[in-house]
């Protein structure tokens, strides 16, 4: 993957994760606010804490900065999705912001 072809699948799934937190906010009555700023995406929560999500062009990672820690997902070309350790991005940060919003949050892209 080119470092071109990166960053627009990066800018891609910032705005799929921004209309995923609207949803979800919608659906579960959840309190995340969330702003891009130079290619990073931060989620505030009610309670103070955020999750950051920003790109890694050298290493052609996403990278997530949450309360339960630092993960790098990279991009599984055969399922065409973000991954870390096994999990797919949305399924993570489904956990990560239900965790930190203190409700059941399904994030899907």
């Amino acid at each position: 993957m080119t470092e071109s072809e990166f960053n627009d699948r990066v800018d891609e799934i910032l705005v799929e994760i921004e209309d995923a937190i609207e949803e979800a906010c919608d659906e579960t009555g959840a309190d995340i606010d969330y702003e891009t700023a130079a290619g990073i995406l931060t989620l505030s929560f009610a309670n103070g804490s955020q999750i950051i999500i920003n790109r890694q062009a050298p290493m052609k990672q996403i990278w997530l900065a949450t309360r339960q820690g630092g993960f790098h997902f990279d991009f599984d070309e055969s399922s065409e999705t973000w991954v870390c350790e096994g999990k797919e991005l949305f399924t993570a940060l489904s956990e990560y912001c239900s965790d930190q919003a203190g409700t059941s949050i399904k994030l899907e892209a």
